[in-house]
């Protein structure tokens, strides 16, 4: 089937058969199907979707157009993977947590673009460390270590990173099947027994209401065990920044602060523990009083220590987790946010809050701008304080004095402050098995 008619029957309504998609994915990867005909695709299927069985297999056809990792391990090898979110530094926490406790991670992630940061750029902004790595040493340093933290490499689902590059610049990124077959490509490709997705649901996600973090939720786990891996999924508040600081080194510290024991009852530890526990069970070998095997993992500081080994091993420096502070970038700039009127702080403006980071230079606008790493904001009051004129809301960190002043005044008109307290959102809204 030529790519024309492929497009012809998806505008109609109807799903192409396995063996079309398969070759319109080939065509993506090797580029003899055009920007134009992929863009034509994306659009037919966000105007007109696919069905059960079209979902499945075009996600299996974009993991096909590349490299399919195999393991001969000891042990499980799972993974997780978050829609995205502000202070969202999971990923940081549950790899060495989860190889701490005997499962391997081969955890393929992204970067930052919009408003939502990238668990590369936090990574990356360890000194030393690179992401970008050759397949036999990620598998090396998985097999050694437990865990390692990478990019996808051009073998890994080519059709997607094609797919992807077009959508992002033809409005047609919020597809429920191409967001589906765009998560799950790169993930089954890394050779999975185990995926667990964490969706986020609130005013800093992607879906702000449950329904669509439910619908979301629902295809991922649907799509990923059609395809042969065991998947499930929590959907989680996305109402607050989930660390109390956004950007990438000022994320990177927070998440030390878990693995070191210093903020083990945060909602970073408790998300990060939650997955864990989930991942474990899904698998059937949590056992009795999985909670607190992980927390212990933590504070005897094993958790800590396989971090450490994964960053020396990815470039960073050998005892960077003996005094990570000397090691992190710090911006030229910090300064206090004041809040300009008093009440219960009820609320972000999640996105204008996320694109702060873009303004301070700490995200994209587009794939290809530079990050800086020491930007951010820290010290970020959670929802339901009571808040005095003047009382600090947030940090800024920036590397020159009029952007943080620039920023000082979005924070403001980002937060929602008024006299009544609201209720707040659970932290976990559900699970999908």
């Amino acid at each position: 089937m030529q790519p024309s008619e492929l497009i012809s029957l998806v505008k109609a309504g109807e799903t192409p058969s396995t063996a079309a998609l398969i070759n319109f994915c080939t065509g993506l990867a090797d580029f003899s199907v055009s920007d134009a005909q992929g863009a034509a695709f994306a659009m037919a299927v966000c105007l007109k979707g696919l069905n059960v069985r079209g979902r499945k297999d075009l996600t299996l056809a974009m993991r096909d157009s590349g490299t399919t990792l195999l393991w001969d391990l000891d042990g499980p090898v799972l993974d997780k993977h978050s829609t995205g979110g502000l202070g969202d530094c999971v990923s940081l926490v549950l790899a060495p947590l989860l190889a701490a406790a005997g499962v391997y991670v081969p955890m393929i992630s992204g970067r930052g673009l919009g408003h939502t940061g990238g668990t590369l750029d936090k990574m990356e902004a360890i000194p030393g460390v690179s992401v970008n790595i050759e397949v036999n040493k990620f598998q090396n340093i998985v097999s050694d270590i437990g865990c390692a933290i990478v990019s996808a490499n051009n073998d890994i689902a080519p059709a997607d990173r094609r797919l992807y590059g077009i959508r992002d610049v033809t409005a047609t990124v919020e597809s429920l099947d191409l967001i589906t077959a765009s998560i799950l490509s790169k993930k089954l490709a890394g050779g999975l027994d185990g995926l667990v997705l964490d969706v986020k649901c609130g005013s800093g996600a992607f879906m702000t209401n449950l329904k669509d973090a439910e619908a979301l939720a629902n295809s991922l786990v649907d799509t990923g065990n059609q395809a042969g891996c065991k998947t499930s999924a929590i959907i989680t508040d996305m109402s607050q920044p989930l660390a109390p600081s956004m950007g990438n080194a000022v994320e990177v510290r927070e998440a030390l602060k878990v693995l070191s024991g210093q903020a083990n009852k945060s909602k970073l530890a408790e998300v990060s523990i939650k997955l864990a526990c989930f991942l474990t069970k899904q698998q059937g070998i949590a056992g009795n009083q999985v909670e607190k095997k992980f927390e212990n993992l933590i504070s005897n500081g094993t958790a800590m220590e396989i971090f450490g080994r994964m960053v020396s091993a990815l470039g960073g420096p050998i005892k960077f987790t003996d005094n990570w502070n000397r090691f992190l970038p710090e911006a030229t700039v910090i300064t206090e946010i004041p809040t300009l009127m008093p009440g219960y702080l009820n609320g972000w403006r999640g996105h204008d809050l996320g694109n702060t980071i873009v303004t301070l230079g700490g995200g994209r606008r587009v794939q290809t701008d530079t990050v800086d790493p020491s930007v951010g904001l820290d010290q970020i009051q959670p929802l339901g304080s009571y808040l005095n004129e003047g009382d600090i809301i947030a940090r800024v960190h920036a590397s020159r004095t009029d952007i943080a002043k620039e920023v000082i005044k979005k924070v403001q008109a980002a937060a929602i402050i008024s006299s009544k307290k609201k209720n707040l959102n659970p932290l976990f809204f559900g699970e999908i098995i």
